[in-house]
């Protein structure tokens, strides 16, 4: 990446980076569902792989509507996040179960917040840029990750987590 001169290589720079941030994140989302035990957290890593590849095409496509090079720049933000989450998922890792899938969803949750700063600053440029096109389609995706986020969050508080503390108090 060379140094940005405007708003336009800037915004352009962030959608190269989100696209490799979305692959690694697709990446390691693909290998958390097979380690969740709960139904409903297996169904929302599984959707969220769609998901994430929708929102990657959405980013090729602005690339090239911007007149550049469709290609990706490394985000070592999210391999940060991925390798803490394969981490804590494997390496260092609670036995399957809800405790388990617990680690999965905060990690899946770190992973996500990362896209939705990521494609709400991206919408904010297209904004300014008055790229309206551009800026409906990432606060679309921002959106949608946001849905995603949230209802993760529902899954922890109201079924996850709950059988997790459960399961330590037996354990004690």
């Amino acid at each position: 990446m060379s140094t940005p001169e405007s708003l336009k290589d800037l915004y352009t720079d962030e959608l190269k980076d989100l696209w490799s941030a979305n692959d690694q994140m697709q990446r390691c989302v693909k290998k958390l569902v097979s380690k969740a035990s709960d139904k409903a957290l297996k169904e929302l890593l599984a959707n969220s792989q769609g998901e994430i590849a929708k929102h990657t095409a959405v980013l090729k496509e602005l690339i090239a509507a911007a007149g550049e090079k469709v290609s990706k720049e490394h985000c070592k933000g999210m391999e940060g996040l991925v390798t803490e989450a394969i981490k804590h998922t494997t390496e260092e890792a609670p036995k399957k179960g809800p405790l388990l899938d617990v680690v999965i969803i905060a990690q899946y949750q770190r992973m996500t917040h990362y896209g939705i700063s990521g494609f709400g600053t991206a919408g904010a440029m297209a904004k300014a840029l008055k790229l309206r096109d551009d800026a409906a389609k990432l606060k679309a995706a921002t959106k949608e990750i946001y849905g995603g986020d949230s209802y993760s969050s529902k899954l922890a508080e109201v079924s996850i987590n709950v059988r997790a503390a459960d399961q330590s108090r037996m354990q004690d």
